[in-house]
């Protein structure tokens, strides 16, 4: 099809899933345009059949949800519920098909964010955007000034072969810290703490830029409009996954 829209964000603008799952789903095999496997890249209209898994994926015209949830301890942040029984969309039970923006490591807890808006996630994943993320640790011995400097400074992880980016570290009490990152690499706070030789006790993130965590552990919340409003603004500049810049207005909530 030399016009349309990318299959991968397709999937993503209609809901089902971000474009890096849609990526993953297509390379798979489980995605099919007019009972056809696809090739990565290809474009799609309102007129194809596309099927995920032998089902019907259609352009879904109601409201989207954003919703603020405080993952338990023990929670998978998976949206695939065949593998993982305790996956973070049977916990909450949601009527609609949502998924969570990025991930918490199953031993942590503590705000992430989900949705049905798949634009929305690539805008709020995309590390360079440097969207904050705060976060409460408390470790297994005294946190000296030199850990909170050497934390804030940026730590060479050779496991991941990257230097963290340079961040805000301060102690609250003797085994307690906060951290607010602009990045997130896989298991980073946990890996810089050992790199130091602290292991972490419990790791709780309580804000996502402007959105902090102030339901209880295991329950959920919209986001107020006000809220939605500025969490727009502060990623109206950011870089999708494959195009720089581009606008979607959001959909009215009911």
């Amino acid at each position: 099809m030399s016009e349309g829209t990318r299959l991968n964000k397709y999937l993503s603008e209609v809901g089902y899933c971000s474009r890096r799952q849609a990526d993953k789903l297509i390379e798979a095999g489980r995605v099919t345009v007019n009972g056809q496997k696809p090739e990565m890249g290809v474009k799609v209209s309102s007129s194809d059949l596309i099927k995920v898994d032998g089902k019907e994926i259609q352009d879904r015209k109601q409201d989207f949800v954003y919703l603020a949830f405080n993952k338990p301890v023990g929670i998978v942040c998976t949206t695939d519920t065949r593998v993982e029984k305790d996956n973070i969309i049977d916990f909450i039970g949601y009527h609609k098909r949502i998924f969570p923006i990025g991930r918490l490591d199953k031993p942590s807890e503590g705000l992430i964010l989900l949705t049905d808006d798949g634009d929305i996630v690539n805008k709020i994943l995309r590390a360079s955007n440097n969207h904050e993320k705060e976060y409460v640790v408390t470790v297994d011995k005294p946190i000296s000034q030199t850990f909170v400097e050497r934390m804030a400074g940026g730590i060479y992880l050779e496991e991941l072969g990257q230097r963290t980016k340079k961040c805000v570290v301060k102690k609250i009490d003797t085994y307690t810290f906060s951290i607010i990152l602009t990045q997130g690499l896989n298991r980073q706070i946990r890996r810089m703490c050992d790199y130091l030789n602290y292991n972490v006790c419990t790791l709780k993130r309580i804000r996502i830029m402007n959105i902090t965590l102030d339901v209880p552990v295991g329950e959920y919340r919209e986001l107020s409009n006000s809220e939605f409003k500025v969490l727009s603004e502060l990623i109206s500049d950011s870089r999708k996954t494959f195009e720089a810049k581009e606008q979607f207005p959001r959909r009215k909530r009911r």
